[in-house]
């Protein structure tokens, strides 16, 4: 097939990108702006792939999304491209309007014009993916899991431009019969991750012998997915999904914030001790919480499990080991964008 990847120099995009490049047949096209998360080292490996291509370009420019569909004529879009920082969505909320409501609203738009214009077999093939965030549903308590039916509580400009993005991609299916398809996934880690986000960010400020800011108490909870894991199950939902459906991919794995911490700190012990012999759990310090920081995210992901055969094949122990290991063996990587880009600067505290 030709899948049409948006975002797919990103964190997830790139994982995605380079999956279907190794592991699968499929030709891919990466449709990226390149803002300050993207960077077209992530898909180094791939890109001399004579079924990978890449086209710079933002999904809020019509004209941009339809000429590189027209060239391209996709099989299938993913669309991932979006701003996905709370704490940057606190400070400056414009951009996720932007690129995860408007920019979804053009996408859906030129999309359909397209898929109007195919014929036969290759308009029922056609599908529209729309990547999403179990930030939508809001909090957890103590227990309970989110399911597909948990009705939508943003809490954060983030999740909130998220939930919004998510019932345009319903609303294109049920009135314009858009062959469409969500998914909604938890925390996602792993190699290339941008280093303003929790695990990245606790290895580069533990190796600068830095404070490990910690929010609150560290007692939010998150359900760890490992992303190889997580672009696995996007390619069984836009290869087997059933058009109209919506599947919850989690990964089976709930940390508090502060255990996830510890562990990063354990496995660099082991793996670049201190100079002082001393642990970097020293390191760990409590800051200001962020500002309606959610309690605690949760999947129940039984539907893709029953439906098409998914599950994820890291536990965290498995996955988080991997993901410092490549930390610590590609600090060119990570080095250069702290430098750059101020990906270690605390954000989103505006009350």
């Amino acid at each position: 097939m030709r899948i049409f990847v948006t975002g797919g120099a990103g964190f997830i995009g790139s994982a995605l990108v380079r999956h279907l490049i190794a592991d699968t047949g499929h030709e891919v096209l990466n449709f990226d702006k390149l803002t300050y998360a993207g960077t077209l080292s992530t898909v180094e490996e791939v890109a001399g792939s004579d079924r990978y291509r890449f086209v710079r370009g933002d999904v809020c420019d019509a004209a941009a999304v339809r000429a590189a569909i027209a060239d391209f004529r996709p099989d299938v879009i993913t669309h991932l491209a979006a701003e996905s920082h709370v704490d940057r969505s606190i400070d400056a909320p414009d951009a996720f309007i932007q690129t995860n409501l408007v920019g979804t609203y053009v996408m859906l738009a030129e999309a359909r014009g397209y898929w109007q214009s195919l014929e036969g077999a290759a308009k029922d093939a056609f599908r529209f993916h729309h990547i999403s965030t179990d930030e939508v549903y809001g909090s957890l308590g103590d227990t309970g899991l989110f399911t597909e039916d948990t009705p939508y509580d943003p809490r954060s400009p983030y999740s909130a431009s998220k939930a919004g993005s998510d019932h345009l991609v319903s609303a294109w299916g049920h009135t314009f019969g858009l062959p469409v398809l969500i998914t909604n996934c938890s925390n996602n880690y792993g190699p290339y991750h941008f280093p303003e986000k929790l695990i990245p960010l606790m290895i580069v400020k533990a190796l600068a012998g830095e404070t490990l800011p910690v929010y609150g108490q560290g007692t939010n909870v998150r359900d760890w997915l490992y992303v190889e894991d997580h672009v696995r199950a996007l390619r069984c939902v836009f290869e087997r999904g059933a058009p109209g459906r919506t599947y919850n991919v989690g990964g089976n794995n709930e940390k508090k914030n502060l255990e996830v911490v510890e562990t990063v700190c354990a496995i660099l012990d082991a793996e670049r001790p201190r100079a002082d012999g001393k642990s970097y759990k020293e390191q760990i310090g409590f800051v200001a919480d962020r500002p309606g920081h959610d309690a605690r995210y949760a999947i129940d992901a039984t539907r893709i499990r029953d439906e098409l055969g998914w599950e994820p094949a890291e536990t965290f122990e498995s996955g988080i080991g991997k993901t410092v290991r490549w930390y610590l063996a590609n600090e060119h990587w990570w080095r250069a964008i702290v430098d750059e880009r101020q990906a270690d600067k605390r954000r989103g505290l505006a009350a």
